[in-house]
């Protein structure tokens, strides 16, 4: 994506998401987090992850328009996106696999993300194996097939980086709504 395209994208996610604080279940304690999510989809999906239900917001014509070219440019058909704000380098994302039985198994996920470039990170399940990549402003990841079952992924802090990061994550939910 352009550089002035990406930097519209980003300026109008930061001002016309309803951002709020990410809550998780984390050793049997409730937590809000400085990161902030939102959750939009075709009809008022519920989706549950860390212990916490969330309920789809109707679609806007930014996040319709950026589905549209992450569907365009996958392959793949997505009926929800999880948008991450992260806020500067002093929040990111531990291990993690994002396998929730309300995800379409081995589905794709659209990571786009715009803002700072963030060192984003795979790490095998069994071998240990690590491989990191540079998510850069305007850019696409895409995570298929088996990903979800054999790798993990996080978004290490950054001590350096002190400007905002917005990351969508288009996935596919079955059986709700």
């Amino acid at each position: 994506m352009s550089l002035q395209t990406a930097n519209y994208h980003l300026n109008s996610l930061l001002n016309t998401i309803l951002w709020e604080n990410d809550e998780a279940i984390v050793m049997g304690k409730r937590i809000r987090t400085k990161r902030k999510v939102a959750w939009y989809a075709d009809s008022p999906l519920e989706y549950t992850y860390s212990g916490i239900t969330k309920r789809a917001l109707p679609w806007i014509d930014e996040l319709l328009l950026l589905k549209k070219i992450v569907e365009r440019e996958s392959g793949e058909i997505f009926n929800s996106c999880l948008l991450n704000l992260y806020h500067d380098g002093s929040e990111g994302m531990a291990w993690h696999c994002d396998a929730e039985k309300d995800l379409q198994k081995n589905g794709a996920i659209g990571s786009l993300s715009f803002g700072a470039e963030r060192k984003f990170s795979f790490k095998h399940r069994k071998s240990k194996e690590t491989v990191s990549l540079m998510l850069q402003h305007g850019s696409l990841l895409i995570m298929k097939g088996t990903t979800q079952t054999h790798w993990l992924h996080s978004l290490p802090l950054a001590k350096t980086v002190d400007s905002p990061r917005v990351n969508l994550t288009f996935r596919t939910i079955v059986g709700k709504g």
